[in-house]
């Protein structure tokens, strides 16, 4: 199997952009700094926001297609339930971003957060662009930010499992909170 000069790891050819390193790979991990009995309350709570907000471009697309005003009363609902959730999981992540050197020290860390903080502004901006007439924003601009939200929410969960994964942040491990 090949694999990138800079690195150890089993996986072949990762893009330059994933930064691996075969110590964390193989380390017991670093926990999280919010954790209830050592379960880590990030990786629990971000399913919200990105079930509704996710869900916010599936109703935006039905009433695009059916022009019926439940599915624009339903976005509204959505993005304002994900854009509330996504503040309380945004306060768990912001503080292990801060109290883990670790998640500081790689490119996916700060892709995870800025992608995220992005997605939630934006969802904000979609969330006021309906007040008042929940239907009128949604074809083009309300569903073109939706798809937008969903789609770096995509990008930016991906850099979250590297975090999780690859670097091994927010697991059960005897390492400290300063790796």
């Amino acid at each position: 199997m090949e694999t990138n000069q800079r690195n150890s790891t089993p996986y072949p050819n990762l893009p330059p952009i994933l930064e691996s390193d075969d110590r964390e790979y193989r380390d017991a991990g670093i926990t999280s700094s919010v954790a209830v009995a050592g379960h880590p309350l990030h990786p629990v709570l971000i399913v919200f926001p990105v079930a509704f907000l996710v869900g916010a471009a599936g109703t935006d697309i039905g009433y695009w297609l059916t022009s019926d005003p439940f599915w624009a009363r339903a976005s509204v609902w959505l993005i304002g339930a994900g854009f509330g959730a996504g503040i309380l999981a945004g306060i768990t992540g912001f503080l292990d971003f801060f109290k883990i050197k670790r998640v500081r020290d790689r490119s996916a860390g700060w892709l995870h957060m800025g992608g995220n903080v992005a997605a939630l502004v934006l969802s904000l901006i979609n969330l006021v662009l309906r007040q008042g007439n929940p239907a009128e924003p949604i074809v083009y601009t309300g569903l073109a930010i939706s798809v937008v939200v969903a789609t770096l929410l995509g990008i930016t969960g991906w850099f979250g499992g590297e975090l999780s994964f690859r670097h091994k942040i927010g697991v059960i491990g005897p390492t400290s909170h300063n790796s």
